[in-house]
């Protein structure tokens, strides 16, 4: 009997004890690892069970431990969200999510954009999750306002952004200036502001980006000190400015050493239908006409992969390029990517003119590259722009559009670029195509190969695809691009368009199809 009142003592001890630690936390915030949740018809001062939910997404920013997943019940969530909380390596990350199937909606629609804000904002923060959201109606009228999705700056580590959906972020100012500029938004935007310590293990997976006004900013952009990402598995589509965007060199960071984006892989996205010809920002008399927005854009960026994207309808496909005089885009490797139908051209490098930077030390392999130039404007399938330096171009299928123009390259300067291993078509035969190198125009592939020092081990026929008016770039298993480019190892990676091993044959395929 007083074993049995000891016992009842010490149980009513520790429930007192866990009500005062409750009452210290606030109410219903416990030990880390929890599930908490938030509805429309919740309340603040409720415990954040699924029967008794916080009302606010920040209240649950503000108050939940490491380790906590906060699960959004489905309606529409008029407010912004501010993420100044960390989660850890040791108890895990804090995750934000919508509840199972539920629709949950952060709806801007009203709410006032201050300087660069997102209505989802993340500042100096590591292992945070943002996963399930629809995103929408962040706009503003206003110039030199900058309204984001998702927008994350400062330093940090382990963020992963995972299958939201984030359209209607609107900036409709008018540019001014010479240059039109104050007409900016963003989709994603990931800003490296401090130095040494970088935005750093980030993941953008999944997501749809899409009916977004940027004026001069992109759908999706890493700038600055950003180290280690992967921005994989993303559809971005008519938006008026570039796709993904990988930047350099715009004094985003404090120190220069590290105002780069870098060690990124830009994997298994579908961008389309990007163009800045409506844009004001490009020029006020509209449509403009300015074909300059690109699907995937590597500005200033450096040691990065792009790799097995889809890039088509748009003014570009891929450009890897450095906007900034005397500064170099390097160590950038395009890789297994499908591009066509796009505007201006296929893939573009170096600066787009004399005052521009550099393209250096990188590789454009196994790409299948089909009817872009659709212009005629004359670009071609590779548009090969000022200050080009020790880049390799082998194993690309280039299909020419009407213009016939496969390779354009214009300027005498570019030095020890590697061109070989190709595969030229235009439907008319030889005598429709065309190749500018180093300013010299050359009619028909024989007048090509024979005086510009390339392709020596290159061919001109039919690739065999297995059908074009479907978009099935895959190869016919009577292509001549079967085992006919070069295995090296150290140029053509692990895996082709679909994922598959590279050479399973005598030797590597040309093409982005194995």
């Amino acid at each position: 009997m007083l074993k049995i009142q000891k016992f009842v003592k010490v149980m009513l001890s520790m429930a007192v004890f866990t009500l005062f630690v409750i009452g210290i936390q606030g109410p219903g915030v416990s030990a880390a690892g929890a599930d908490y949740y938030v509805a429309t018809t919740g309340n603040d001062s409720n415990a954040g069970t699924i029967t008794a939910p916080w009302k606010t997404l920040q209240y649950a920013a503000d108050v939940v431990p490491a380790g906590s997943t906060v699960h959004v019940r489905g309606g529409v969530y008029n407010q912004k969200l501010k993420i100044t909380r960390s989660g850890s390596a040791a108890a895990g990350p804090i995750v934000f999510t919508n509840y199972n199937a539920e629709a949950a909606i952060i709806d801007g629609t009203g709410l006032s954009v201050s300087g660069s804000e997102g209505i989802v904002n993340l500042s100096d923060v590591s292992y945070i999750t943002i996963k399930g959201f629809e995103i929408r109606n962040f706009t503003t009228t206003s110039n030199n306002v900058v309204p984001i999705g998702i927008n994350i700056r400062g330093a940090g580590s382990h963020i992963s952004l995972l299958n939201n959906k984030i359209h209607d972020i609107k900036n409709t100012s008018t540019p001014t200036g010479s240059d039109l500029l104050g007409r900016d938004a963003h989709g994603i935007a990931v800003y490296g502001t401090k130095s040494p310590a970088s935005l750093n293990n980030l993941t953008i997976d999944g997501n749809e980006l899409y009916n977004l006004v940027l004026g001069s900013s992109e759908s999706l952009v890493l700038n600055g000190n950003v180290d280690t990402f992967s921005v994989t598995n993303n559809l971005i589509h008519d938006n008026d400015n570039i796709g993904i965007d990988l930047i350099g060199f715009e004094g985003t960071a404090p120190s220069t050493t590290y105002d780069q984006a870098r060690n990124g892989l830009v994997k298994g996205n579908r961008v389309y239908n990007i163009t800045s010809n409506n844009n004001p920002s490009y020029g006020k008399k509209l449509p403009n006409n300015s074909n300059a927005a690109d699907g995937i854009y590597v500005d200033g960026g450096k040691d990065s992969i792009i790799e097995q994207n889809y890039s088509y309808n748009n003014d570009i496909g891929i450009e890897i390029a450095s906007e900034h005089k005397g500064k170099s885009t390097s160590n950038i490797t395009v890789r297994s990517n499908i591009i066509y139908n796009n505007r201006l051209t296929g893939i573009a490098m170096g600066g787009y003119d004399k005052q521009r930077g550099s393209t250096t030390d990188s590789k454009i392999v196994n790409n299948t590259l089909y009817k872009n130039d659709t212009l005629g404007d004359g670009s071609g399938q590779l548009y090969v722009q000022f200050d080009t330096k020790n880049n390799i171009i082998k194993n690309n299928i280039m299909v020419a559009s009407s213009s016939g123009v496969l390779i354009y390259n214009e300027y005498t300067q570019n030095s020890g670029n590697i061109v070989d291993y190709n595969l030229y078509f235009t439907p008319g035969g030889s005598s429709d195509a065309y190749w500018v190198w180093k300013n010299v125009e050359y009619d028909g592939y024989a007048a090509y190969k024979a005086n510009s020092g390339n392709d020596s081990h290159s061919l001109f026929v039919d690739p065999k695809f297995v059908n074009v008016s479907l978009n099935d770039f895959h190869l016919q298993a009577t292509s001549p691009a079967i085992d006919a480019g070069d295995t090296d190892a150290a140029i053509i990676g692990l895996l082709d368009m679909d994922g598959q091993p590279r050479v399973q044959g005598a030797a590597v395929n040309i093409g982005a199809d194995e």
